[in-house]
């Protein structure tokens, strides 16, 4: 491979990472406003959050399919001397795309537990009127006084 073809191939592989790195910040977002959304207890909007999570996350996979082969060629001519100042630019362009998977891996773990946390605070709330003897009484007694029919009006 020439240099052309492997300046040409860094300049792709730098356009991938930066794509990639906005799709980051737009999944750090999405988690970002998911934290807040769980907190409220709105159901649909944490759901359609998650969908929107989920097509980012499939985003970024996609394009880091498209750099793993180009990720590959690269390895073997490295140590071109003409292209070692894009190369470390791309080194630099990785090393905040790790970064960034770590601070959404981190946002998605905090969701997590604050969506654990509002699920058992529903669970226990399930629990407690479940077998509140006031609640079970008051079933009883709404039907305790309804009259039983004794005849029937068949003519209608």
């Amino acid at each position: 491979m020439n240099t052309e073809q492997h300046a040409a191939i860094v300049k792709r592989l730098m356009e991938f990472h930066t794509r990639q790195s906005e799709c980051y910040h737009r999944l750090i977002g999405v988690l970002e406003k998911q934290l807040v959304i769980i907190g409220t207890g709105n159901e649909e909007s944490v759901l359609a959050h998650i969908g929107l999570g989920e097509q980012i996350i499939a985003e970024i996979a996609s394009i880091q399919k498209s750099i793993d082969p180009l990720e590959a060629m690269c390895q073997t001519d490295m140590q071109l001397d003409s292209i070692l100042q894009e190369a470390h630019e791309l080194l630099a362009i990785k090393a905040e795309l790790n970064a960034l998977n770590n601070r959404a891996l981190a946002q998605s773990e905090q969701n997590k537990a604050q969506l654990s946390q509002h699920m058992a605070a529903i669970r226990t709330e399930i629990n407690v009127l479940a077998t509140n003897p006031l609640a079970m009484n008051a079933r009883r007694l709404m039907y305790a006084h309804a009259a039983v029919p004794s005849l029937i009006d068949i003519r209608g």
